[in-house]
């Protein structure tokens, strides 16, 4: 039976949405995850693929705005939902969707495409790269301590007494309200971070209201500087017994603060709590200050993994959509056989200000993949690192190092949560 591939009907969610958990493993998500999603899903940017009335393929496309060196918020598609059903494979129904998805985000306008992936080796040939990492930690908090940055101190000798902190409920709206909005002056200062639309806000504390699996109930505190809120984390407790007494883990689920000392008031709370010997951290920036407040970080254990891919969906206005930390003004030859229309040379100037992008026939400086532009765009990844791995070819002498320099970024990127 030939196979149908269309835009979903919303009559359609639910089976197309039981063939993704099905294809996932076929256990449901957590408590209110379910619903979450299906209040967030956009209908009308998601594919399926049918067989006869077997849903077979799932893919979606959330309409996100995407921090980017120097700022600015790129209208992005966030690419989710993706799976094919076990009795499909190899039958070129990935390839199907991601072939109809791309084009159809290039005809909404939107210069880039981004995802998570739950098998890395998958997407490389439809032209996404690895643009961010994300860094865990087991922090062992019998052994290690957080210090306080003091005024004018670089060894941390400050107190903190002038943050208090407070216990609230985390689903309370008013909670929510102020910690958004730390979230949203993160989003200002580093690239790889979704901006927040409407419902989610629920992300963070969907279905951890109740203690299951051994796991505490979500726990939110403040940090409060005389009155305002400069801080919040939230987390889980998991605790646990031997012979020798408490050893219980804190899971950290999300920690914002506005400056140093209410970020570093924060950390030490989360490693002092009672009865816990271990503070495990997920998908944190890989700069993440906690690296140089801590006494031994070799006992916290810090992992690396890849985290979000980035594909340049139209190479011109992705390229103009960010800045530049130094002036470049450099020929880029792109080969990108996916989505043709980007394949060629392409002149980028630019500087902290802004860009232009636009084809031109002179010789190309740098030859590289869309995928290797997808993974150097965020600054997270030099040119001259994958120079070194064979994969960018300089053809002119200097300009891998001025680029390499220009595309880097001050700050990490990081993708805060899965979408």
């Amino acid at each position: 039976m030939t196979l149908d591939l269309r835009v979903l009907r919303d009559s359609e969610y639910d089976s197309w949405h039981e063939a993704l958990e099905l294809a996932f493993g076929g256990v449901e998500g957590g408590v209110g995850e379910s619903a979450l999603l299906r209040d967030l899903a956009e209908i009308d940017r998601s594919i399926g693929v049918w067989d006869g009335d077997e849903c077979v393929g799932t893919t979606g496309a959330y309409s996100f705005r995407l921090s980017v060196p120097g700022g600015a918020q790129v209208p992005t598609a966030g690419v989710t939902m993706v799976s094919v059903a076990a009795t499909h494979r190899r039958r070129g129904v990935l390839t199907s969707m991601m072939r109809r998805q791309l084009d159809d985000v290039r005809a909404w306008g939107e210069p880039l495409a981004v995802l998570t992936a739950s098998e890395p080796a998958i997407y490389g040939r439809f032209g996404y790269g690895v643009a961010s990492h994300a860094l865990s930690a087991e922090i062992d908090t019998s052994r290690v301590r957080v210090r306080i940055p003091g005024p004018g101190s670089g060894d941390g000798s400050g107190s903190g007494d002038d943050v208090r902190l407070r216990r609230v409920q985390a689903d309370d709206p008013a909670v929510r309200e102020a910690c958004e909005a730390l979230y949203a002056a993160d989003v200002a200062k580093r690239p790889g971070m979704p901006a927040r639309g409407p419902g989610w806000e629920r992300l963070p504390v969907v279905g951890t209201g109740v203690a299951r699996d051994g796991v505490s109930a979500l726990q939110c505190v403040l940090a409060e500087r005389d009155g305002a809120v400069v801080g919040f984390t939230l987390f889980q407790n998991r605790p646990e017994w031997d012979v020798s007494g408490p050893k219980g883990t804190v899971e950290l689920r999300d920690l914002h603060a506005a400056d140093p000392v209410a970020y570093a008031v924060l950390w030490r709370f989360l490693s002092g709590i009672d009865l816990t010997s271990t503070l495990r951290v997920r998908s944190r920036p890989v700069d993440d200050p906690f690296q140089y407040l801590v006494s031994d970080l070799r006992r916290c254990r810090p992992r690396v993994r890849d985290d979000l891919y980035l594909r340049p969906v139209e190479v011109a206005p992705a390229l103009e959509a960010r800045t530049y930390r130094t002036p470049v003004d450099v020929v880029l030859e792109v080969t990108d056989t996916f989505c043709p229309w980007n394949e060629g040379r392409w002149r980028l100037s630019g500087d902290s200000k802004g860009a232009t992008c636009a084809r031109t026939a002179d010789a190309p400086d740098l030859v590289l993949s869309v995928n290797d532009l997808g993974a150097v765009y965020l600054g997270g990844t030099s040119l001259t690192a994958l120079a070194g791995a064979g994969r960018v070819r300089e053809m002119r002498a200097g300009a891998l190092d001025e680029a390499s320099v220009a595309f880097g970024s001050d700050v990490a990127p990081w993708l805060p949560h899965g979408f």
